[in-house]
């Protein structure tokens, strides 16, 4: 396969604005059943519309995503830790790139554990998986995964960002930093945020904002989203700050707004803005 293939599943993430609004709900290959996450296909199923992209890992593909979907999957491919390890760093590819194949993934993602015991291992997992991706025409993100006795601070992310682009990933995800605008300044692929912790959801739109306005190419975001009051009135609320450079402000209106209403597909209307599902969700 060309690079055409690897193009056009980039862009089958990336919406025309160059930003994506990515549903990470792999939490379970290490956390086991996250609070959010019990029952995954009840979680994700109305989740599913609204995001551009979605993060599981293969067993969740399988048993808990609808195969009619059209949202592209970013399949998680690294593993072999748990909570209960002291070095949560100690990771391998657990999929194959044929199998991702036949998943018909857009994209794989592994953790690179920059500083840790397992720094080298990781980053050659992701240089083979670079090179096997090239063969099949898949791309990589690298998420640069934060140990427990490692920082968040803009030094360590921008070096574990650029280590990652260096190496051939094609997307890097990160957490947000004080100076985040330096770790999207000097890596040279697009850097998606990581949601991180739950918060109020406020601090999360605020938290989206902030990423997006200083060159973040998107969020992938879970337990802010799957954990929030009204998950699908979040996610719309994330992407409309995303894709539609809303302020966290009239975010949260339309976040309460959309909480507020029935089922019934309602179009929800504030100051002007009008976001309907078909709207919000990827074109």
């Amino acid at each position: 396969m060309t690079d055409w293939g690897l193009k056009n599943r980039l862009a089958r993430i990336f919406r025309q604005d160059g930003k994506t609004v990515m549903l990470a709900v792999d939490h379970g290959y290490f956390l086991g059943p996250t609070s959010g996450l019990e029952d995954a296909a009840g979680t994700i199923k109305p989740l599913l519309p609204y995001a551009d992209a979605l993060m599981p890992t293969r067993g969740i593909i399988r048993t808990s995503v609808d195969p009619l979907t059209a949202t592209p999957m970013v399949l998680r491919v690294s593993g072999g830790n748990s909570i209960l390890d002291e070095d949560l760093s100690n990771e391998g590819i657990t999929v194959s790139m044929e199998d991702a194949v036949r998943l018909n993934v857009a994209a794989v993602a592994l953790s690179i554990y920059v500083g840790s015991p397992n720094q080298k291992e990781t980053l050659l997992n992701l240089t083979r998986l670079v090179d096997e991706g090239q063969r099949y025409g898949i791309p990589v993100l690298a998420v640069t995964a934060v140990g427990k006795s490692m920082g968040r601070d803009v030094r360590y992310l921008a070096l574990a960002c650029r280590i990652a682009a260096e190496l051939g990933a094609h997307v890097v995800k990160t957490y947000y930093c004080e100076g985040f605008e330096k770790v999207v300044k000097t890596c040279p692929v697009p850097v998606v945020m990581a949601g991180g912790k739950k918060l109020p959801e406020p601090e999360a739109l605020e938290l989206t904002y902030n990423a997006i306005r200083r060159g973040a190419a998107g969020v992938d975001m879970g337990r802010n989203i799957f954990q929030a009051e009204a998950p699908t009135a979040m996610i719309q609320a994330v992407s409309a700050v995303v894709h539609d450079n809303e302020t966290p402000k009239r975010a949260f209106d339309l976040y309460n707004s959309l909480k507020s209403q029935s089922k019934g597909g309602r179009k929800a209307k504030l100051k002007g803005v009008t976001a309907s599902k078909e709207e919000l969700s990827r074109h």
